[in-house]
């Protein structure tokens, strides 16, 4: 790592001499080439990002998608269609789920904190990442910012001026046209020109290198152009087998909302790479984003086998066991966790919950206090104070509860579970207009949640606007079919109808 980082401050002093255009290279300056491509390299590697584990999916690429899906798909086979996911997990009463109908992962990933909504203002609303309640508008969003800053750190100008370059001429040189194309992509987030390189490339080539098909896939693939992606991989894969090809292909197949074809197409890839960690951690975010958690869960175990120090499959099995009422099972694999060296604010939350659970009392506000010290922004302190007013709420301090919650919403404005947690509270009080209020700023937050729909159900039965509580009492038994207490009270409210 230290080699390569000192090359690449020699290739910038080298150059730093030189006032070289990209014109200027010939074939005889193998020299001038060699450095040229180790500057190129070593700008790409500033400004990098794995497009395996990018996938940021913005408002454009949700709403305006005009790939054509199912309306009414079989269960299991969707991942965008709320309740078509197989069991095998905790139902929504004990796990919390996005409104899209998946239930939290345990890790922090691309997509998995939202869901896909059905309408702008629902888009607008959501948060789509962990760390900001606002989506990026649009996929190309994710890598403005390289592409800009390199031209802003230099006051020469860009290293190359794309629009002087004879893509023609430099494709026949397979090395420098990689080592481009690399830059073109990563740096300078020039899909088309990088596209045009590559097809040139693969011509001259006679379509006989896969890398340069799996590139063209890659530019198809930023640019929203699936179906024409996935051949470039399945022809990539026909000549080199690769693991990364795997991948490029499988995230087609999840962006075409085909996730069972993705599962078939990972075991394949297991039987040419037997023991993958990559692809066997690919099937089990699969399984977990069906609900099939008892699977995903199994393939998590698998990953340790292989990689026992794999942070995903760790925190992953952590949190199923402690949504499956084993709050001493998850406990080791988050202390595990902290044996590892992983430090932060997430892990001391969790293990704060899991020692209250577990009845470890002694160990409980120590981790909440040292995930408060560690949050690194408002939402984190957010999440530490929301669960330390559950916390209190299980000690019965009622009064400490509502203050954490208060301090919840100072913390991050939009969070629904503290509004309906703080409208219980205020249905005992006997505060029942700030309770509605409440329950209402909760249900338009976040419409997935049964919680506040069901509350407000009851309230409304209780001061005997019966119209509103049935009302309530549908949306909350659309959001989560199987709630007894729902069913329940929508019994009888149509006995109650049928009399009258």
């Amino acid at each position: 790592m230290h080699l390569c980082c000192c090359f690449y401050c020699l290739a910038f002093t080298f150059l730093s001499f030189y006032s070289l255009s990209f014109q200027e290279l010939d074939s005889e300056y193998t020299v001038f080439q060699a450095a040229w491509s180790l500057k190129t390299r070593a700008l790409t590697e500033m400004v990098y990002v794995d497009e395996i584990d990018m996938d940021q999916e913005g408002i454009a690429e949700m709403i305006l998608d005009e790939n054509a899906v199912a309306q009414v798909a079989r269960p299991g086979t969707s991942l965008k269609l709320p309740g078509t996911g197989q069991g095998g997990g905790p139902s929504p009463a004990v796990r919390p789920v996005t409104q899209s109908g998946r239930p939290i992962t345990g890790f922090v990933r691309p997509s998995t904190q939202g869901g896909r909504p059905s309408t702008m203002e629902q888009a607008i609303r959501t948060p789509r990442t962990a760390l900001t309640a606002r989506p990026i508008t649009s996929a190309s969003g994710g890598y403005i910012r390289p592409g800009t800053a390199s031209m802003l750190t230099n006051p020469d100008g860009p290293f190359i001026n794309l629009s002087r370059l004879n893509l023609t001429k430099y494709a026949q040189k397979p090395k420098l046209a990689k080592a481009l194309f690399e830059y073109i992509f990563h740096h300078e987030n020039d899909i088309k020109n990088a596209l045009d390189l590559a097809a040139l490339a693969t011509e001259h080539a006679q379509f006989k290198d896969w890398w340069w098909k799996v590139q063209i896939g890659k530019c198809y693939y930023r640019l929203g152009l699936y179906r024409e992606a996935e051949k470039q991989f399945k022809s990539a894969l026909k000549q080199q087998d690769m693991v990364d090809t795997f991948l490029y292909l499988a995230k087609v197949y999840l962006r075409l909302d085909q996730p069972v074809t993705a599962l078939n197409l990972f075991k394949q890839g297991l039987e040419r790479f037997p023991g993958e960690v990559t692809l066997i951690c690919g099937i089990a975010r699969i399984y977990e984003e069906m609900n099939n958690i008892s699977s995903a869960a199994e393939y998590y175990k698998d990953v340790l086998k292989q990689d026992n120090t794999h942070v995903e499959a760790i925190a992953c099995i952590g949190s199923n066991h402690f949504y499956s009422d084993q709050p001493e099972i998850a406990l080791r694999f988050y202390r595990r966790l902290l044996q590892m060296g992983v430090y932060n604010c997430q892990l001391f939350n969790n293990l704060g919950l899991c020692c209250f659970y577990a009845q470890q009392y002694d160990m409980t506000l120590s981790s909440f206090e040292r995930a408060l010290f560690l949050a690194e922004n408002e939402e984190e302190t957010a999440d530490v104070w929301y669960n330390l007013g559950h916390v209190a709420v299980g000690i019965g301090d009622l009064n400490l509860a509502y203050q954490c919650f208060k301090l919840t919403l100072v913390n991050n404005n939009d969070y629904a579970e503290a509004y309906n947690n703080l409208a219980v509270l205020e249905m005992q009080k006997g505060h029942t207009e700030q309770a509605r209020a409440l329950l209402q700023t909760a249900s338009s937050l976040a419409p997935h949640m049964y919680e506040p729909h069901f509350n407000t159900a009851i309230l409304s039965e209780k001061v005997g606007d019966l119209q509103r509580s049935y009302t309530a009492a549908q949306k909350s038994e659309e959001a989560f079919p199987g709630h007894v207490d729902t069913q329940q009270l929508l019994k009888q409210l149509k006995e109650h109808f049928a009399m009258l």
